[in-house]
């Protein structure tokens, strides 16, 4: 298998996977200023962070800012620049002389607009902003630039059909097919392990959840999705590294097509980089989006599901996706319940093969007539690679 280097910083060369025709034409190919439409790249993106830490998410993989803080200034697109950092953020007039700067790669609106708005300090809320405005808002962003994609982050409501931070418009899922008809790439946010409702709290299928449902009503449009990192605003709980590598894969293996870390935390104290401050999930972060990256070329292959079969023979609940890619069969497969659990995956095509290697691995499992078996643990994630023959 031919390799090719992807470089987070200096010292630091990920080997990818190399580019075959297998690869399926990007979802951002309609945008000549978009994101980059190589098969190895993957969107892996960071929340409103400052650009002044530019370089150290870099170097933990990410590739995208979204958002900037009453920005975009021109401060910040330079440093951006300057770190070999793209971004997507809002189309303010300093945008507006920036429309052919490489670094921006797609515009954004205000950020979960499905919510319920505030009326101000003690006021309190009033309904989310209609759709209708949302898609008013879209269209005049794109008569001033269709060269880039538009970005829509929508709330938990997306997973979460009992949110009340909907306000009015609680348990009214039909609501967001008409929302994504204003954007070009679907978003949303649900953080189940520092969730405060006993409904949702350490529910981390709920991730997966939303990625089902957004989409089916936002394609054929690309579907990301925010993944948590922090306690965020519970100081007794947060993801652990193992939790939030089990949300990665289960929003890959559902079909997002990008993802955005939400790195900030308010208690016990206000930390914006919250993710850059704590050392084990900082190098546990930079370890999976290594591992995405070096896989990108797989995940943008297309999807192989209808010839897989996947059954639990005890426990709780395995989630797979099949892809096929430069002569090898690949399995990725996630626990999506946090129970031990002995999962069979069965595929017509592999009735041929005699082992499956678990990537990154020394372990390798025998295939029998098409068979894998495997254990899972809890959140357990698992990438079977076979030889195609």
């Amino acid at each position: 298998m031919k390799f090719a280097p992807v470089i987070f910083a200096a010292g630091m060369v990920v080997c990818n996977l190399a580019n075959t025709a297998e690869s399926i034409p990007s979802p951002y190919a309609a945008w000549k200023n978009g994101p980059l439409l190589t098969p190895d790249f993957f969107p892996i993106a960071v929340w409103l962070q400052n650009p002044s830490r530019a370089v150290e998410y870099r170097e933990t993989g990410i590739n995208i800012y979204v958002g900037l803080w009453n920005g975009p200034t021109e401060e910040q697109l330079a440093t951006l620049k300057k770190a070999g950092v793209k971004v997507i953020c809002h189309l303010n007039e300093v945008a507006r002389r920036h429309l052919d700067d490489s670094t921006i790669i797609g515009w954004m609106h205000g950020d979960e607009p499905d919510n319920a708005q505030s009326l101000g300090a003690g006021k309190g809320y009033g309904p989310p902003i209609p759709p209708s405005k949302i898609i008013e808002d879209y269209r005049k962003i794109k008569a001033i630039d269709s060269t880039r994609p538009i970005l829509l982050n929508l709330g938990q409501g997306v997973a979460w059909d009992d949110w009340i931070g909907r306000g009015v418009r609680r348990r009214h899922p039909e609501d967001y097919p008409e929302y994504v008809k204003g954007c070009d790439i679907a978003s949303f946010d649900i953080y189940p392990v520092a969730h405060s409702s006993p409904e949702v709290a350490g529910k981390l299928w709920y991730v997966a959840r939303g990625v089902e449902r957004l989409r089916q009503w936002a394609a054929p449009r690309p579907v990301w999705n925010c993944i948590e990192c922090t306690r965020i605003q519970n100081p007794e709980r947060k993801a652990t590294p193992h939790q939030v590598r089990a949300e990665v894969w289960m929003s890959l293996v559902h079909g997002s097509r990008g993802l955005i870390y939400f790195v900030h935390e308010w208690k016990p104290k206000f930390v914006e980089a919250g993710l850059l401050a704590d050392s084990e999930m900082r190098n546990a972060v930079a370890q999976i989006n290594r591992q995405i990256l070096r896989l990108a070329p797989v995940l943008n292959s297309p999807d192989e599901n209808a010839t897989l079969k996947t059954s639990v023979r005890s426990g709780g609940r395995v989630a797979a996706m099949l892809k096929r890619h430069d002569g090898f069969w690949w399995i990725f497969a996630v626990e999506m319940e946090g129970i031990e659990s002995e999962a069979t995956f069965e595929c017509s095509e592999l009735k041929n093969a005699v082992e499956a290697e678990i990537f990154e691995s020394e372990r390798k499992l025998p295939v029998k007539n098409g068979l894998i078996m495997e254990k899972f643990g809890p959140w357990d994630v698992r990438i079977f690679k076979i030889k195609a023959r």
